[in-house]
């Protein structure tokens, strides 16, 4: 029987559900987009779904409607229900699947945060905070040393192969250059190689444009 699509809720033009719709991408999986607009994402309709009213949140109408919000968990939770075949994972209890956890972590707790919060003072802040851009621009640029030199001598970040936890860096580090005025080819090309090999899939890239389009249409509406 064919699988139904899954549901993300949120707005591919936003970094967490765009993440998700990487890694469904990647595994071939059927989803679709239940957008969400920021406006409406602590209102009764959405924290029905995600009580606390941040996106995505991912629906599973192959698994009774099963409902999970924070992006990484939702992660976690495709990956073991669908990645039966190891292709962006390790089987669990190996060395390897325990390196993924490590490195999906770094990306929610160092990662996603650092560079949000850069985002947020640096477009949405009602007044310019010239020292809190400075700290938030400089966390961004460690915590890319960190995965540049980590890449000195490796192709991913963990294994042989790219996995979910590779793809989970793409939506954020994607915006680096705009960012800290990196040239990323030079200063941190392990880091730059890395992304571009992954930017590059066929899957990945059509993500890439939706969320590109996406975006363009957020703010033509404003």
């Amino acid at each position: 029987m064919a699988l139904k699509p899954l549901q993300i809720h949120g707005s591919v033009a936003a970094p967490n559900p765009f993440k998700v719709a990487i890694v469904l991408s990647e595994l071939g999986l059927p989803y679709e987009f239940i957008d969400v607009p920021y406006s409406e994402l602590k209102g009764p309709a959405f924290t029905a779904i995600n009580p606390n009213g941040r996106s995505p949140a991912l629906v599973d109408p192959n698994n009774d409607n099963f409902t999970i919000w924070e992006s990484g968990a939702i992660i976690n939770y495709v990956i073991t229900q669908y990645d039966t075949e190891h292709k962006l994972s390790f089987p669990i209890g190996t060395k390897e699947y325990h390196l993924t956890q490590q490195w999906l972590h770094f990306q929610m707790s160092g990662q996603g945060p650092y560079f949000g919060q850069w985002y947020w003072f640096q477009n949405y802040h009602d007044e310019k905070i010239p020292s809190a851009i400075e700290r938030y621009a400089k966390e961004v640029k460690r915590v890319t040393n960190v995965l540049d030199g980590w890449l000195a001598d490796k192709q991913f970040l963990v294994g042989d192969k790219c996995t979910f936890a590779d793809l989970a860096f793409i939506p954020w580090q994607s915006g680096l250059p705009e960012m800290t005025g990196l040239n990323v080819e030079s200063e941190v090309p392990n880091a730059h190689r890395w992304l571009e090999s992954m930017r590059n899939k066929p899957e990945v890239a059509k993500v890439i444009k939706a969320s590109a389009e996406a975006r363009l249409q957020r703010e033509k509406s404003k």
